[in-house]
């Protein structure tokens, strides 16, 4: 890739990506002020040393199989480990609430001490939890959050209206002349994903080169992403750059991209960092991935726990950074960044 200078925005800092660089945001930021603040308030969280008794958790994945939430898993039990508490892991098959639900009631059947999940509709999961909550488990959301997130303890996710933006000033130093540009996403209604796309769409409006076709929802499946930009590009041969909000919408897009014969036209820019998007990226068929902290987020999840267990001061809202990688760091500084496969 010839341009892989990439303007990168997390946790209120602005950072310039220079070729063989890497501009990674570990500071989270809490809800309270900058990163500053969010820095102590996640070291506080990350200050428990011991748990007062062996807390049964229980680790709810937005979807199974998903690096992002192996990542996650990974953090969790490593940091369970440390702090004395047992963690069990389940999660649907796919990214749906009406598969999760009957995980959770079933969970929350075993009457586990906390519970941290990644809700896949930030209305569908709002009972089921309250429920939950009510029942006497403590909630963390991690990752995605609910319409009403004040019955969980704590919601530690990514800084996502800053990934969207840097995603589009990737695209935007790909394709320097502008031009037609969309979004793939999964669906309506997932927090995470809905502040990617809304961080993009108001980095596209700064700049008036570009011309916004707005969004295409996959529904989490690549096969989908894949025949939707085939579509979109029959419709619009000239697109000069996707945003594509996941994992499965990134190897969906590109497989399109590909089949259309456009890899050197349009630019891709992806959300997260998965062995498939790596290899997409080290084939120049995705040119930038901004990549999420999962073990982070799991850190930070089962210190809330504990604390809240514990009666210790927890931070209701903390934020985690990203990494964006290209093919001239990803076997350098931002090998790490790359998601796992297992534990």
């Amino acid at each position: 890739m010839n341009r892989s200078s990439v303007l990168t925005a997390a946790a209120g800092a602005i950072c310039l990506l220079v070729p063989l660089s890497a501009c990674t945001s570990s500071k989270p930021e809490s809800a309270a002020g900058p990163a500053a603040a969010g820095a102590s308030a996640a070291a506080s969280q990350a200050s428990v040393d011991k748990a007062s008794k062996d807390y049964k958790l229980s680790f709810i994945q937005g979807v199974a199989g998903d690096e992002f939430y192996i990542s996650m898993q990974c953090g969790i039990e490593a940091e369970a480990k440390r702090l004395g508490v047992s963690v069990t892991t389940q999660g649907p098959q796919k990214f749906d609430p009406t598969l999760q639900k009957p995980i959770v009631d079933s969970a929350v059947a075993g009457k586990p001490d906390a519970m941290l999940i990644a809700p896949t509709d930030v209305t569908a999961m709002q009972t089921p939890l309250a429920v939950a909550a009510q029942s006497g488990t403590k909630i963390v959301l991690v990752d995605t959050t609910l319409k009403d997130p004040s019955i969980a303890v704590s919601a530690i996710a990514s800084d996502n209206v800053g990934g969207g933006k840097a995603a589009f000033d990737a695209i935007k130093q790909l394709a320097p002349d502008g031009g037609k540009v969309l979004v793939m996403s999964t669906d309506p209604g997932i927090s995470t994903v809905d502040d990617r796309v809304k961080g993009f769409e108001e980095a596209v409006k700064t700049d008036s080169k570009f011309n916004y076709l707005g969004v295409q929802y996959s529904h989490n499946d690549p096969a989908t992403a894949s025949n939707l930009i085939s579509s979109a590009l029959q419709k619009d041969p000239d697109i000069v750059g996707v945003f594509a909000t996941n994992l499965f919408a990134a190897e969906g897009t590109s497989t399109g991209v590909r089949q259309a014969g456009k890899n050197e036209q349009v630019k891709i820019a992806a959300f997260d960092a998965g062995p498939n998007q790596v290899k997409a990226l080290k084939a120049g068929t995705v040119q930038a991935l901004v990549a999420q902290q999962p073990a982070e987020i799991g850190k930070f999840g089962v210190n809330a726990a504990v604390a809240a267990l514990d009666g210790g001061t927890v931070t209701p809202r903390v934020q985690t950074g990203f990494t964006v990688i290209t093919q001239d760091n990803i076997d350098g500084e931002a090998a790490d960044a790359v998601y796992k496969s297992t534990c």
